[in-house]
């Protein structure tokens, strides 16, 4: 995590088309410091959902996010107790990758990748 911050307010609002906007933002660093990945919690407005919960990985649209982990077994099961679900299992891909898809609590995927040591 490089750093968290809230945000609301006019400004805020009239960027992002929505009105009494107050949210988290998180800001990633991926572990080889050249890209960023920024998370939003929205505490209001209320979020709506327009459409299913539970889309498969290949819908069209962001559906997922990968991210390369240490430990998976480790990870899934952090994720786990914070509610995420499983969508499939633990998967070793040829002797490259350890994979695992997880489901959020609002729907997006997140797929992990273990990179085995040769």
């Amino acid at each position: 995590m490089e750093g968290e911050t809230t945000v609301g307010g006019s400004p805020v609002d009239r960027l992002i088309g929505l009105q009494n906007v107050h949210a988290t933002l998180v800001l990633m660093r991926t572990p080889d410091g050249h890209g960023r990945i920024e998370l939003d919690k929205f505490h209001t407005p209320e979020a709506i959902r327009t459409g299913p919960e539970k889309v498969p990985v290949n819908e069209p649209g962001i559906r997922r996010i990968m991210l390369t982990v240490d430990y998976i077994d480790e990870m899934v099961a952090r994720l786990l107790a914070h509610g995420a679900e499983l969508v499939g299992e633990v998967v070793q891909y040829g002797d490259t990758y350890r994979l695992a898809y997880l489901r959020g609590p609002e729907g997006i995927i997140v797929g992990l990748a273990e990179q085995l040591k040769l």
